[in-house]
């Protein structure tokens, strides 16, 4: 039996992140939310685009603060 995922916005994480211009890693991503107070490294992002880690609701508006997105971008059509 597959595993449950723990979150709904890690596939679209990953889309919205690989999408920039230049595309955005992982690592770089984990510094950008550093300096928003969140700590979190590359593995922490690379979970929850797996679904392996639940995310809250402000993490997710960090994110999208990072990736200067609307937060019902991380949800899929």
């Amino acid at each position: 039996m597959p595993k449950q995922k723990l979150n709904v916005v890690g596939k679209r994480l990953k889309q919205i992140r690989l999408s920039k211009n230049p595309p955005v890693t992982q690592e770089q991503l984990a510094i950008q939310l550093q300096l928003l107070d969140w700590e979190i490294g590359r593995f922490g992002v690379s979970k929850i685009e797996r679904g392996e880690r639940q995310i809250i609701d402000k993490e997710l508006m960090l994110l999208a603060k990072v990736l200067n997105v609307d937060v019902n971008s991380f949800f899929e059509q």
